[in-house]
């Protein structure tokens, strides 16, 4: 169940960082809304997480799952660049995550 809480914590972590993008610098109320909400259910799924997980293997696949969701998105939803280079070191951070999540 802790695996699951922390993919949850990390997709979360997507949404907040993206949110952080349509919130304006938080200037726009349901953005700003949900980019909090998020923020706070991101962590306490993490927290709950780390109590089976160690910490470094769940920051680490918290911050790891942020990253690669936020890059796609990036790509996708404000047409970021999408170079081979930055594909392949988002393919290094998955190749990190599944090891962390291989050796725990």
């Amino acid at each position: 169940m802790a695996w699951i809480f922390l993919a949850v914590a990390g997709l979360l972590e997507v949404v907040w960082a993206v949110g952080l993008k349509y919130a304006d610098g938080f200037t726009k109320l349901l953005p700003s809304a949900v980019t909090l909400g998020a923020m706070a259910a991101s962590l306490y799924f993490l927290a709950l997480a780390v109590r089976t997980i160690p910490l470094g293997t769940g920051y680490a696949v918290w911050t790891g799952i942020g990253a690669v969701g936020v890059a796609i998105l990036g790509m996708v939803l404000f047409d970021e660049p999408r170079t081979l280079l930055r594909l392949g070191c988002i393919a290094l951070i998955v190749a990190g995550i599944a090891g962390l999540k291989a050796l725990t």
